[in-house]
This record gives C-alpha cells, sequence and structure tokens, in this order.
C-alpha cells in the first residue's frame, strides 16, 4: 500500500493542503483523520470545509460525534473519540454513502463499520507548529486522488 508524506511548517499550511484537496473530493468521499492530540486534525477539517465552499464556522463535534455543514458538498464531521462501543450502529453508512464528504477523527475506533475504500491521513507533531502529514489510501479512488494532490500540492516542504 504506497503512502504519500508531506511537512507543513505551521497551520496556515496544513488548513491550505486540506482547502486543495477539498477541490477534489466528491460525494461519497471518506476521510479519516489519525495521530497525535492536538496536531491538527480540526484545522485540516477546518481546511477541507473552506474548500468545500463552508462558510459555518467548524468545530470538533467531540461530545455530539456529527456535525453537518452545507457547501458546494455537504461535509460529515465525526469525532468518534467517545464512541463507547464501535459496534453500537449510529448509522454511519448512511453518511459514508451519502451525498456529501465525510470526515471521521479517530477513525480507528470505529474500524469495523468503516468502507472498505478510504483515504487516511496521519497528523503528527514535528515541532511546535510544524506537522507530518502523511496519506493513506485505499483503494483506486484514493490512490489517484493522492497523486493528484501531491502532483499540485504548492505548499513548502
Amino acid at each position: 500500500m504506497n503512502q504519500y508524506e508531506k511537512y507543513t511548517k505551521d497551520p496556515s499550511e496544513t488548513f491550505g493542503l486540506a482547502s486543495n484537496l477539498a477541490g477534489m473530493l466528491q460525494p461519497g468521499d471518506v476521510i479519516c483523520l489519525e495521530g497525535d492530540l492536538g496536531a491538527g486534525k480540526t484545522t485540516f477539517t477546518k481546511g477541507l470545509a473552506q474548500g468545500l465552499d463552508i462558510k459555518k464556522t467548524v468545530n470538533s463535534p467531540t461530545f455530539t460525534i456529527i456535525k453537518e455543514y452545507r457547501g458546494r458538498l455537504p461535509l460529515y464531521h465525526m469525532d468518534v473519540y467517545r464512541v463507547a462501543d464501535s459496534c453500537e450502529d449510529l448509522g454511519f453508512d448512511e453518511y459514508f454513502e451519502g451525498e456529501g464528504v465525510t470526515v471521521v477523527e479517530w477513525a480507528h475506533l470505529i474500524e469495523e463499520q468503516l468502507p472498505e475504500e478510504l483515504l487516511t491521513i496521519f497528523l503528527y507533531h514535528e515541532g511546535p507548529e510544524k506537522r507530518k502529514i502523511v496519506f493513506v489510501p485505499k483503494g483506486n479512488r484514493y490512490e489517484q486522488l493522492c497523486k493528484e494532490i501531491f502532483l499540485n500540492d504548492h505548499t513548502s516542504d
């Protein structure tokens, strides 16, 4: 399985990388965000929201589990950190198969409910503001998406 790495020097570059990715997303796309606490998962999601032309302020749905935003495509933002039973049926599949883009923070906690094809993005601290961002595609759609985002990415290395 291929993986793609990118380093960003500050939150604005992380935001920009996500915004660029959003321009390539389609209905039904699933993005899983993993990594260090405070490494920028919500910043990344805010960048996706901007790239999807969402005007509403995006924040972490930690206590509500799912927040929905309307833009060029709907954005379904999930934070499953507090989901007690990973086998509990919360209707996630309706979002994964929906008309929007689904972003799942802490996705490993509901791994058995995730679709087979998706894009997992790991965010790691590399310093106070620098981040290592690793894209791991599962499926041809996401492999092609990664190739395109890294070919067209203009943030500095």
